[in-house]
């Protein structure tokens, strides 16, 4: 397929549009770009419609992690509405080159749950987003409420997370373990013992299904072409 064919615009979706080399990404073997992620964020946000829920697009993530001034990252953040949030979903990204658009090599997710005050690193490849997590955490942990609270939440590495067993399939962990996490916030009968999600995304998140998602969401994808 020549350049211009794959970047042909094959849907817009929300604020998402995708292209035709997005269908290669999930018809292969291959490592989830932002823009799926972001697709996939976006149509969980219209199956969760509720304002207490934020998936927070990978760009957008990105940018507070990397921020290169933090006299601008209030403003940038205000708009998100994060004390309003009782669920919040973010993307963890390992690039660290600002200038380079898709770069990285590997996803992990953060979820801040407010009634625990909690933030829970979900990483499938052993923690290797350890510290761009943290960072992650230090940069928002100010802006989810009052400086009371805010400096109270806790992190959490997750060690029971869901593990890939394979080099590429992070970025379909990061959209399985999100999937996971909304329905449970909308289900009362998953909580666990400790009222936390970690049994339900053990129990729903398996390698068969991060297996069968590529071909879920490539179906998905035609399935909303068709309808354009």
């Amino acid at each position: 397929m020549g350049k211009s064919a794959a970047d042909d615009k094959i849907l817009s979706y929300n604020d998402v549009v995708l292209r035709r080399s997005d269908l290669d990404i999930l018809s292969g073997p291959y490592f989830l770009n932002d823009r799926i992620i972001e697709f996939y964020f976006s149509y969980l946000s219209s199956c969760h419609v509720s304002q207490d829920i934020l998936l927070v697009p990978p760009s957008i993530a990105f940018w507070i992690l990397n921020c290169p001034d933090a006299t601008y990252l209030k403003e940038f953040i205000e708009p998100l509405k994060l004390p309003e949030k009782k669920l919040v979903i973010f993307p963890v990204n390992d690039n660290d080159d600002m200038s380079l658009a898709e770069g990285g090599s590997h996803w992990s997710l953060i979820v801040y749950e407010r009634n625990g005050n909690v933030f829970v690193h979900h990483d499938s490849n052993h923690g290797m987003n350890k510290i761009k997590a943290r960072k992650l955490f230090s940069a928002v942990v100010g802006f989810m409420g009052d400086s009371t609270s805010a400096s109270k939440a806790k992190y959490l590495d997750c060690v029971d997370s869901p593990q890939q067993t394979n080099g590429y399939d992070c970025g379909v962990y990061v959209i399985a373990i999100a999937r996971a996490i909304c329905c449970w916030y909308e289900s009362s009968e998953h909580k666990d013992a400790e009222g936390m999600w970690f049994s339900f995304v053990k129990e729903q998140v398996t390698s068969t299904v991060v297996s069968q998602m590529r071909k879920e969401i490539l179906q998905l994808i035609k399935g909303l072409m068709e309808k354009k």
